[in-house]
């Protein structure tokens, strides 16, 4: 939820002062938003939501992160082809467009999450 706040905050600046074409608005403005989303939740879900599968160490912090952006990037691009579908459905303003693509997208991305990138690591047994 604190994504998504952060997202649709981000988009309304950008997409009502910053940008005024349909580019801007459209397609600039929601690259925009979801880089500050995206920074929030994996610090978020790093650091709070599955600490406890963490190891905290900078090699591991990185490695997630990698991959965290990459799954955030193709959720990005599902996430940018949908607003565009949804507004030429309905006509509605991006804001809107971007809260109903975010129910479906955010859904996928959790469970991504929850078993590829965060997943609890296997305590690997060293035999001496």
């Amino acid at each position: 939820m604190i994504g998504t706040l952060v997202d649709t905050f981000f988009l309304w600046i950008f997409s009502h002062y910053v940008f005024s074409s349909y580019v801007g608005k459209y397609v600039i403005s929601p690259t925009i938003s979801f880089e500050f989303a995206m920074l929030n939740n994996f610090l978020i879900s790093y650091f709070w939501i599955w600490k406890d599968r963490m190891q905290r160490n900078y090699n591991e912090f990185f490695r997630k992160l990698f991959y965290y952006n990459i799954n955030s990037a193709a959720a990005f691009l599902l996430k940018l082809g949908l607003i565009i579908v949804v507004e030429r459905l309905t006509g509605l303003n991006v804001v809107y467009c971007n809260l109903i693509v975010l129910c479906f997208t955010g859904i996928l991305n959790y469970i991504i999450q929850d078993k590829m990138i965060f997943r609890k690591s296997v305590p690997s047994s060293s035999s001496n």
